[in-house]
């Protein structure tokens, strides 16, 4: 199989700085296995920053021809954050997201995935999402003791359960089976936050391309108010 990428980040309307991170940063395509990730930093707007850039370096450098799992890879991001805030005692409390997917040219999509980023399936004009939010509200939501509509508005939405920056991580492992036409998106928060799944599914149906495609949804977080970081990766499948 064949993987076509392209990423695109944007600061927003509201904040000063950019803590999300992406990988890779160029567009490109090829049939070789490829390493595609999304972090979200938090803990202010310079440890913020600081916390992504080090989990998605750690966790993507090693290159797709590493050995490491892609749940390994979002533990190696996790140690490079650990170690980043033993050095600087003054990154005490940073922590990120880290959404990753690994493009095997057999057709399978393995996933390493904490915190609130996501990675949706587009296929035969249908989105899924993929991954779990890693939320109280998300989980609220899955004891019933609140509806999906409800937690959209729930004063404590934006609170994450499972982040990078601490001791011990529980990381989702996942494995997919890829399709030809497939589109994959990854994306932080600010998207998601921005624009409902009929919105985002509506873009990459008339995006001609990944770069179309991720453009397209900045521009539409932005559009919408733009109250955070907007983060985008979308990945192509073709044979």
């Amino acid at each position: 199989m064949r993987f076509t990428w392209a990423s695109a980040t944007h600061v927003g309307l509201v904040r000063s700085g950019n803590e999300d991170s992406v990988r890779p940063l160029a567009d490109g395509s090829s049939e070789d296995a490829v390493v595609v990730a999304v972090a979200d930093g938090m803990g202010g707007a310079v440890a913020g920053e600081i916390a992504s850039r080090v989990a998605i370096e750690a966790a993507t450098d090693p290159g797709p021809d590493s050995s490491l799992s892609p749940g390994e890879r979002v533990q190696a991001g996790n140690a490079a954050v650990i170690e980043a805030i033993t050095e600087d005692f003054r990154l005490s409390g940073m922590g990120t997201t880290l959404t990753l997917g690994y493009f095997d040219p057999s057709g399978v999509l393995r996933v390493g995935h904490i915190g609130d980023s996501r990675l949706y399936l587009y296929r035969n004009g249908a989105l899924e999402q993929l991954t779990d939010d890693h939320t109280l509200v998300a989980e609220l939501v899955a004891m019933g003791q609140i509806t999906e509509e409800q937690a959209e508005n729930h004063p404590r939405r934006h609170l994450v359960t499972r982040v990078i920056g601490t001791e011990t991580i529980d990381v989702d492992e996942l494995d997919f089976e890829l399709e030809s036409g497939d589109r994959i998106l990854i994306c932080s928060d600010g998207l998601t936050s921005m624009l409902r799944d009929t919105q985002v599914a509506e873009i990459l149906r008339q995006s001609t391309s990944p770069s179309d495609a991720a453009w397209s949804l900045v521009e539409a977080a932005n559009a919408a108010g733009g109250v955070d970081n907007t983060t985008v990766a979308v990945v192509d499948v073709s044979p």
